[in-house]
């Protein structure tokens, strides 16, 4: 065992549920936190999550925990495993804990509405003088769980925690390559949502394999867009925190955005939309924040723009797909044919 160090994982949700459990195979002390007292005393028991990944068994060395300061204190690596919406609320209760030489990493996919923070931006606020990173890719969290070969990305400026990070999560199905452009790895996880939406619409549409190819390689062109005018490197749009994400969350039906996207197209309104859905999927909102930030920006974004019309703005259907069939046509690859 590698006791001289120690991770914390805070979440117990099915993506944070299984990196402990990497982290506990590869042989490192680690605490998992979660904040529902019934659920920790289960898992516990049983070494099953049930709620949120049955079929995976937890190692015998992954240690439970509801008590925060426990769970953080020590720790060499904290990662961040929450909802964005809940992200704040928890760093407050965390910020008596952390010390500066702890590295800091999140897996959260969402944008701050306030000031369109992304969550490690975030965690700067907080937490000025640690080592951030981010974690994010083509990981569904159910697939991970049942060991199917899965790639990610620990983007950070701080060589020493993309390193240590990759020590502890790396193993022969769990592959963690290294970025240093932590902004555009993270945007690209959040950007990809609304897209989703857009997948699912033209599904719901009958729309063929041309035209699903089509928007997937307009939607990267879009992503890459915004994210190289708010400072990141276009280049990494082409790795697994950009083109690897967007394809696997266009291509599941079980992804919710998806779903509002095919519920969409299937001419239902948005409110019955997420009623059938449950819950908001997070690309709805992040497309209203994307939305304003472009047009602040003036970033041409058609594929955001026609669905902000449907979603917030009660356009027809038909019509919005008609304007982004008629929009101009620029050049093919972004950042290799010059604007005239």
């Amino acid at each position: 065992m590698n006791s001289q160090y120690r991770v914390a994982v805070v979440g117990g949700g099915s993506f944070g549920t299984v990196l402990a459990n990497i982290v506990a195979h590869n042989g490192y002390p680690v605490r998992l936190w979660l904040r529902d007292h019934a659920l920790a005393e289960e898992m516990r028991n049983t070494r099953v999550n049930s709620r949120y990944v049955p079929g995976l068994s937890l190692h015998e060395d992954l240690e439970i925990v509801t008590d925060l300061k426990a769970c953080i204190k020590d720790a060499d690596t904290i990662i961040f495993s929450i909802p964005s919406k809940a992200f704040r609320d928890l760093l407050g209760q965390s910020k008596a804990y952390i010390q500066p030489q702890q590295n800091l990493v999140t897996t959260a996919k969402g944008i701050e509405p306030e000031n369109f923070l992304l969550m490690s931006q975030v965690l700067e606020v907080y937490f000025p003088d640690n080592p951030i990173g981010v974690i994010s890719g083509p990981n569904l969290a159910k697939e991970v769980a049942q060991k199917q070969l899965t790639g990610t990305v620990i983007a950070s400026d701080n060589e020493r925690l993309r390193k240590q990070v990759q020590n502890i999560l790396q193993c022969r199905f769990f592959r963690v390559y290294a970025s240093n452009d932590r902004y555009g790895t993270e945007l690209g996880g959040a950007l990809k949502n609304i897209y989703a939406i857009a997948a699912g619409l033209s599904a719901a549409m009958g729309m063929g394999e041309n035209t699903r190819s089509m928007l997937l390689t307009r939607s990267l062109a879009e992503m890459s867009r915004l994210a190289v005018y708010m400072g990141a490197n276009p280049m990494t749009f082409l790795g697994l925190a950009g083109v690897g994400d967007l394809i696997v969350t266009c291509m599941s039906p079980l992804s919710r955005n998806y779903r509002v996207g095919f519920a969409l197209g299937q001419g239902k309104c948005l409110e019955d939309a997420v009623a059938e859905l449950g819950e908001v999927a997070e690309g709805v909102n992040t497309l209203a924040l994307v939305k304003v930030k472009a047009d602040e920006l003036e970033v041409n974004m058609p594929i955001v723009d026609g669905l902000y019309a449907l979603v917030y703005q009660g356009a027809d259907i038909s019509t919005v797909a008609q304007s982004l069939m008629t929009r101009d046509q620029n050049s093919d690859v972004e950042f290799v044919l010059q604007r005239s």
